[in-house]
């Protein structure tokens, strides 16, 4: 069941509305949304008694059942859009928002030298890999540790918050105590005791679509995080597996409206491990914006082609440049800031 509290409801009468729903047994999951608080109800209704009776109560919009089995993140359980909030930084609100940064944290000065680009671009969030998953044992793993510390270096000079891969449940209060914002990578979308893990935490959770993952398996992935007492939930598509190769993957944009019918946590989108090329990065952050993202992921690398992991996909710091003032008029065209 779903409650949804009147707008302005206090503190006090919100606190009574969560120990009613305990009372009858039912375990209450709170939603903060710009205008109202939804409470998702989770619990057996054929052993436990009715929640109906709350819709009497003065704090109470309505009562409503939800018949999706992804109930907290579907857009029945929340009918608004839900927004997740970093140092700052609101995802999912009027503001448009683009990570940006390179693919592999490699050295202090690459990492450094991007992100005073990125943010002077424009970029709102620092995205930066420091452990990677590589298909080749042989290839690049990534920095460790060493890696997010460089990622709170460069949030120290650039007050941009951070967004970097979990990889497994043995890193995960490492990372947490470096990253404001954990993604959990295609490889991973369906490791579900990750993601309780990750969840735990509290931080906000990136959780990208699985290169093979249907969308209710998706959201089915993201209940598992909500469901975990954290709803600070962010999609992000980053391009299917498909018989087609010219791209690294098939960027699938008609997600995003997908998603935005049916759930109410917030959509990004990444076009640089969508295509596998550079050159189709910009042509995909407009048709992205244009489908109704809230935010933006993308690769950025001083040097491309020197670049330790996936450089045919990274943008140079000048490109970076032209590509955020190519998208600010669709940006601009479809309502956001």
């Amino acid at each position: 069941m779903i409650i949804v509290l009147k707008p302005h409801t206090s503190k006090k009468d919100e606190t009574a509305v969560l120990r009613e729903i305990r009372k009858l047994g039912y375990t209450p999951h709170v939603m903060r949304g710009v205008a109202r608080t939804v409470v998702g109800a989770i619990g057996d209704e054929r052993t436990h008694a009715s929640l109906e009776a709350l819709s009497t109560w003065p704090q109470v919009e309505s009562v409503m059942p939800i018949q999706k089995k992804y109930k907290l993140v579907s857009r029945e359980a929340h009918p608004c859009d839900s927004t997740v909030t970093t140092r700052g930084v609101m995802i999912g609100g009027k503001k448009f928002q683009v990570m940006a940064g390179p693919c592999s944290v490699e050295s202090e000065d690459q990492l450094i030298r991007t992100a005073v680009a990125v943010k002077e671009a424009g970029a709102t969030i620092l995205r930066g890999g420091a452990f990677k998953p590589r298909t080749s044992p042989y290839e690049f793993q990534g920095l460790g540790e060493k890696g997010l510390k460089l990622l709170a270096k460069a949030r120290r000079e650039t007050g941009l918050p951070v967004v970097t891969e979990l990889l497994s449940e043995n890193h995960t209060e490492l990372v947490a105590e470096y990253a404001d914002i954990l993604q959990i990578g295609t490889r991973n979308a369906q490791n579900f005791q990750l993601l309780i893990a990750a969840a735990k935490t509290g931080k906000p959770i990136l959780l990208k679509r699985g290169m093979s993952m249907r969308v209710e398996e998706w959201l089915h992935a993201g209940e598992y995080i909500v469901a975990n007492n954290n709803p600070n939930l962010l999609f992000c598509e980053r391009g299917i597996r498909t018989f087609e190769n010219y791209t690294r993957n098939t960027l699938d944009l008609s997600v995003v409206p997908i998603l935005k019918r049916e759930t109410h946590a917030p959509v990004v989108v990444d076009p640089s491990q969508g295509t596998g090329r550079s050159a189709l990065v910009t042509a995909m952050c407009k048709g992205a914006i244009a489908m109704g993202a809230d935010a933006l992921i993308i690769e950025v690398h001083p040097n491309p082609a020197e670049a330790w992991s996936d450089g045919a996909q990274q943008v140079t710091l000048e490109g970076f440049k032209t590509l955020m003032q190519d998208i600010r008029p669709f940006i601009t065209a479809a309502g956001r800031e």
